[in-house]
């Protein structure tokens, strides 16, 4: 009985985070769909911005996921008083964070594309992309907090709901300012920018009213009095290699993503393409993940290590199985969804091969995706980290390079090398999970 409720509340966690995550990955999308109408090269300008923005989420989400593992077991435990510390304490950190980073990508857009080698006939679209979406990405740090703490919760309906809401923003903001449409100017890459960071400061509003009136309603002085700093050290504990294992993978991404530049604008258009069309086939390990990863929390919290264990095993299996399904139809239909994009056949015929070999690599992102996030849910964070940086640079990196450039294979070989480092670490991760030594890793 126990194992069937878990298994249900699995699936009322799944769905709106699975429709939530469709909808992240919709709003980047979008841009990339609706630009695709206005040129090419501003695709491959703003794909190499959002290479790197994806990074900075990623720094912003340090402190976000710290708080989610955590107060899942808080939750579990019963702990009221020590969750609303943490969600005090990560809201205040990544305010400071968010507000330094997007002085910085204001102030220093070019020089940072200029590092990451945007060919000059790109570099007006990216400036101002970068810019503008940089400098009000504080946002985006206050947002994945909010919506860390109520997922942590169970409260998975209230992120989808303003997820949804942002994209129509987005969208509408897109057609109005990309095209000059609804009585707006035609601004291009620049209304793409405006639009973007438009709905994301929406969406933190939102967030933030839902948060106080649903979850908790206030972080009273006398919880911070004297200062928790047990559980600063706690969201360090997890924050750090959280952040850092996300970091290791998204930086080796910018420089994979710099050596493509080098080949050619059509493979970097490609791979835009292809990166925008392939995420929506691990959407549903990563929901599954993330709703799964909720009770774990919940059951390590408790102390119900066995139950994890094999709640953590269903719901790998079925991730398994539904992302090699839709890659499989990627696979096929390649060329047609490709052909939406663009009418270059040379972008069409790396983006098709790119989608076949992308099934392999599937396998290896599934399971990397699954075991690096729900050893983090149990606490156990630090060897994910170790393996991602040792794998994500020597052959994300370096065996990519030497295939891709040097011995000539182009964005093909270099997304073989691909497969073979999320393969590699899969098997690895894998074993960790199935050893149980996270067992001893949880902080109640």
């Amino acid at each position: 009985m126990a194992e069937h409720t878990l298994k249900q509340q699995l699936k009322v966690l799944t769905v709106p985070v699975f429709i939530e995550m469709a909808l992240v990955m919709m709003l980047g999308a979008v841009d990339t769909v609706m630009l695709s109408r206005y040129s090419d090269n501003s695709v491959a300008a703003v794909g190499l911005d959002n290479q790197l923005m994806s990074l900075v989420f990623l720094v912003y989400q340090f402190f976000a996921m710290g708080a989610a593992i955590i107060c899942a077991q808080y939750i579990g435990a019963g702990l009221r008083k020590r969750l609303v510390q943490v969600v005090g304490m990560a809201l205040v950190m990544n305010l400071l964070l968010g507000l330094t980073i997007s002085a910085l990508l204001f102030f220093y857009a070019e020089v940072v594309l200029q590092l990451m080698g945007l060919r000059p006939e790109l570099m007006g679209d990216g400036v101002v992309y970068l810019r503008l979406t940089g400098a009000l990405s504080f946002f985006q740090a206050l947002s994945l907090t909010f919506s860390a703490s109520l997922r942590s919760a169970g409260k998975v309906t209230y992120p989808m709901v303003v997820t949804g809401i942002v994209n129509v923003v987005n969208i509408i903001g897109n057609y109005a300012l990309i095209f000059g449409r609804l009585g707006c100017p035609q601004m291009g890459v620049e209304g793409a920018a405006i639009a973007t960071a438009a709905s994301r400061a929406v969406a933190t509003v939102l967030l933030a009213a839902i948060h106080f009136s649903r979850h908790i309603r206030s972080f009273p002085l006398r919880y911070f009095r004297p200062m928790p700093w047990g559980e600063l050290r706690n969201l360090l504990l997890i924050g750090i290699p959280a952040m850092s294992e996300n970091i290791s993978y998204n930086l080796s991404q910018v420089v994979v993503t710099f050596f493509i530049n080098q080949i050619s604008n059509e493979a970097l258009a490609a791979r835009t393409y292809c990166v925008n069309i392939i995420m929506f086939v691990y959407l549903f390990c990563v929901s599954v993940t993330q709703g799964g990863d909720i009770l774990v929390g919940h059951l390590v919290g408790q102390h119900r290590h066995q139950a994890a264990y094999v709640l953590g095993n269903y719901f790998f299996r079925r991730s398994m199985i539904i992302t090699l399904t839709g890659s499989a139809l990627l696979a096929v239909f390649g060329r047609t969804i490709l052909s939406f994009f663009t009418d270059n056949p040379e972008i069409i015929v790396m983006g098709v091969w790119v989608l076949v070999i992308d099934w392999f690599l599937e396998i290896g992102r599934t399971s990397n995706i699954f075991a690096a996030s729900t050893l983090r849910a149990t606490g156990d964070a630090f060897y994910p980290l170790v393996i991602a940086i040792i794998f994500n640079w020597t052959v994300a990196v370096g065996l990519s390079y030497v295939v891709g450039i040097p011995l000539g294979y182009g964005l093909v070989g270099m997304w073989i090398c691909f497969a073979l480092d999320e393969n590699i670490r899969g098997v690895i991760l894998l074993r960790r999970w199935r050893s149980g030594k996270w067992r001893t890793k949880g902080f109640t």
